[in-house]
């Protein structure tokens, strides 16, 4: 969960009273937030002679993008304790709206933008401080790392629009950026923050691209290169008194969530509070247009009888309303339907999904605590292993009864690692390939478990053979028909190693744990009956006419033969790959998933 560090003075005054830290933690934890640190209670630092201010370093969850701030912390816990109620965000009505006109080549790149401005807002340093920090947390939170988002911020009064969002090649765009002095062209930016500790790890982002998105102003001055830097031209200060705000994306529904939120926090310190100005996003080439950010509150609905039923409390859906009020929802009683509460999510509360959610704020604001404590009635249940856990467990004891050691590798691998050192060809429809891998090491999600277990085996090579080694584990594999596009199999493998090839024991291995899953041996030609058989196979990783696939008819149709695994003795070039040419090997690898 994000870390967010309050001053502990400001948030004590916005609260309207000071608490002991065992208070605040009580407070804390009514709310659903936990208090990680009180700083006061140790020694404060000295940082160029001026001793730091206390913090309050409070844990958020992950989904409440409105807390990650100051403001947004002192909103709800006020909202929470009934000494404010929900702001009422409006948007203001200029006499001439502000344009961000949006050209067709930003589809190649980074297709999404929006935009408000914040008018007259009144920055002090810990507002200031506070502005940029809500930037970096949403940053590195809800917009992984600028990969799906990105913010800029600008000084309206040092540019002029209407703006335009393109996509340009990289020696088209020139400008100084933020912090520097010298101009420089896109080709020069990248290779000038190449070794930057803050910058550099986003600049892969679209640094490969033959365009990069820039933000220009109607005298084609830069405003921001998205999502790298923005323009020194546009530096906001704690002196700028008109922000404005521009938010790029590739993802349509997280680009409103982020500008929704940087709004809503800090239109609290304009001229007139909570009051935005809006921006008119144009497209042209598709003949849109569209006024952003939109604050509306979204409606939806939850069920009386879910929630009492849920949280096991008796409230009325009167009673209801008043208890959601409390966590910023506005509810009334539906006048169709007692059972049915209306509810109008603000646009601060992105998390609000699903009744479930409304549920959950509703005992958060009943108090958990405050439930009655009873032993369970006729719904108590016993908690029960998944089918596929359980099977795995029986192979997991059985193997290890039988004196092979389980080792545990990780998922990811090289692609050359669970392709060509198994001598195994890609075909681009069966590995998940990571988009931006961090090292050569971990480039795709292996679809076999032989890698991770002969790596295993490579670095402990020294040890006496034979080696005997197993894993129970996932592997996935892609499928585009799919909801999620990808999906996972539970599978088994055994890896022998010694100075003989050991096909028997791998062999005798297998029918071991078929034998403990009650699987019975049949011929091929057995048709219409369950068990398993062996066929000789062709498999490029084992040693050619030294390989067999297992085949399986299920209980459930046995007139149905599937392929579930193979074994034999690994091919000399897989182990060489492995570091491993002084020693032979078999290995299996079956799917257990059958045996559900």
């Amino acid at each position: 969960m994000p870390t967010v560090a309050v001053d502990k003075e400001d948030l004590y005054e916005a609260l309207g009273r000071t608490y002991t830290t065992e208070e605040f933690d009580e407070l804390c934890f009514e709310f659903g937030i936990e208090l990680d640190e009180d700083t006061s209670q140790g020694e404060l630092p000295v940082v160029n002679g001026v001793q730091e201010r206390a913090q309050l370093k409070i844990e958020i969850p992950a989904n409440r993008y409105d807390m990650l701030c100051f403001e947004g912390i002192a909103r709800a816990l006020n909202v929470f304790l009934g000494r404010a109620s929900l702001p009422d965000y409006r948007l203001s009505k200029p006499e001439k709206l502000q344009q961000i006109i949006v050209k067709p080549e930003t589809t190649q790149i980074r297709q999404y933008i929006s935009g408000a401005i914040l008018r007259g807002i009144k920055f002090t340093p810990r507002r200031y401080e506070s502005f940029i920090g809500l930037q970096d947390k949403l940053h590195n939170n809800l917009c992984r790392n600028r990969t799906l988002v990105s913010m800029g911020t600008h000084d309206l009064d040092a540019i002029e629009g209407p703006f335009t969002y393109e996509a340009l090649r990289p020696e088209d765009i020139s400008f100084i950026p933020l912090n520097q002095t010298k101009e420089m062209n896109g080709k020069e930016l990248m290779e000038f923050y190449d070794g930057d500790k803050h910058l550099g790890r986003f600049l892969h982002i679209i640094r490969d691209s033959p365009v990069y998105p820039v933000v220009l102003d109607s005298k084609r001055r830069v405003c921001s290169l998205p999502p790298i830097i923005n323009s020194e031209r546009s530096k906001i200060s704690l002196d700028t008194k008109n922000v404005l705000i521009e938010v790029t994306a590739i993802d349509k529904t997280k680009v409103e969530i982020v500008v929704n939120q940087l709004v809503a926090m800090f239109s609290e310190y304009c001229d007139e509070p909570f009051t935005i100005e809006p921006v008119e996003i144009v497209s042209p080439h598709n003949g849109e247009s569209r006024i952003s950010p939109d604050i509306s509150p979204r409606a939806t609905t939850a069920e009386v009888s879910y929630i009492n039923g849920c949280c096991g409390f008796k409230q009325t859906g009167e009673e209801l309303t008043q208890l959601l009020s409390r966590m910023s929802l506005t509810a009334t009683v539906s006048p169709k339907d007692f059972n049915i509460l209306d509810v109008l999510i603000p646009c601060t509360r992105p998390d609000i999904l699903h009744q479930c959610d409304i549920m959950e704020d509703a005992g958060i604001a009943y108090g958990f605590n405050k439930l009655d404590r009873t032993f369970p009635g006729e719904s108590g249940t016993i908690g029960d292993p998944f089918s596929l856990n359980k099977v795995s467990d029986i192979v997991r004891r059985e193997v290890a009864m039988a004196g092979w050691l389980e080792v545990l590798p990780l998922i990811l691998c090289s692609h050359d690692e669970n392709f060509k050192y198994l001598r195994r060809v890609d075909d681009n429809q069966t590995a998940i390939k990571l988009a931006n891998p961090k090292t050569l090491e971990y480039q795709i999600v292996r679809t076999s478990l032989l890698p991770g277990v002969l790596k295993t085996i490579r670095e402990n090579r020294k040890h006496s053979l034979p080696i005997k080694v197993f894993e129970v584990s996932d592997v996935a594999f892609k499928n585009e028909g799919l909801e999620r596009k990808s999906y996972n199999e539970r599978h088994w493998t055994a890896v022998y190693v010694g100075k003989t090839s050991g096909f028997e024991v791998v062999h005798g291995l297998l029918d071991r744990i078929m034998q403990m899953l009650r699987v019975q041996w049949i011929k091929e030609s057995d048709v219409g009956i369950p068990g398993y058989f062996i066929k000789q196979t062709g498999d490029e990783t084992f040693f050619p006419g030294r390989a067999a696939a297992v085949y399986y008819r299920t209980k459930h149709d046995p007139s149905k033969t599937v392929k579930i695994g193979s074994f034999g003795i690994l091919h000399p070039e897989v182990l060489e790959h492995y570091e491993l040419p002084s020693v032979v090997a078999s290995a299996l690898e079956i799917n257990i998933e059958y045996f559900v």
